[in-house]
């Protein structure tokens, strides 16, 4: 990861360590950690992003995302259905549309098997 994703992290850890945590840093941390190819890391941060918005559904997308990178295909079908179900609550279509699809991919490698 470059020196500016670095950077990035620190901060976000910082307002995290200065009693600002809030489901978008947790977001920015998630996605920073993934850029850095650290689902695991990535997937703990959009975990906590979920618990302090069950409805933010570009947090669902990514830890399905981070799941699947991680290797946990059955973590991911349930990231990317809960993320379905949360933009279909706010109106998000696309959002929805782009889970759909991944979904769809890993149900057809998964069965490909």
């Amino acid at each position: 990861m470059s020196m500016k994703g670095d950077i990035l992290i620190a901060n976000l850890e910082t307002l995290i360590a200065a009693g600002r945590d809030s489901p978008a840093v947790r977001f920015g941390l998630g996605k920073a950690c993934l850029e850095r190819s650290d689902p695991i890391a990535s997937r703990r941060h959009l975990e906590r992003a979920i618990e302090l918005d069950p409805s933010y559904s570009a947090a669902w997308k990514l830890l399905g995302k981070a799941c699947a990178e991680g290797g946990d295909t059955a973590g991911a079908a349930h990231a990317w259905r809960q993320g379905i179900a949360a933009a279909q609550a706010k109106g998000d279509r696309q959002a929805v549309k782009e889970m759909e699809v991944f979904l769809r991919r890993l149900e057809r490698g998964a069965g490909s098997g």
